[in-house]
């Protein structure tokens, strides 16, 4: 569940970034995606295989975590807690995009 929520910010993180949807054609789009790329994030819970969303230009940068970062920091702790507090994944991803000043 925790990979999931991750999934979705860095998803909405690329959506912001884009000024639009997967798939969506809109005037205001700055850029295309060009696929993922594989991260792995060892933390307290195991570790989380993320797919990273690139753009076409390479200008790309989630805030969840840093260019080469590869353990976890206190967001994650933070976002299992919520989990386990029984926060719903809507509810967890609204919060990690305040925290990460989105």
């Amino acid at each position: 569940v925790l990979r999931a929520v991750m999934q979705e910010v860095l998803e909405a993180e690329m959506d912001e970034a884009l000024g639009a949807s997967k798939s969506e054609r809109t005037p205001e789009r700055l850029g295309y995606r060009s696929g993922y790329y594989g991260r792995t994030l060892v933390t307290r819970v195991g570790k989380l295989e993320l797919r990273v969303p690139q753009d076409r230009a390479g200008r790309f940068s989630t805030e969840l975590f840093e260019r080469y970062q590869r353990s976890e920091r206190a967001l994650v702790a933070t976002l299992a807690e919520m989990y386990v507090q029984g926060v719903s994944t809507r509810k967890v991803k609204a919060i990690t995009e305040e925290l990460c000043g989105h």
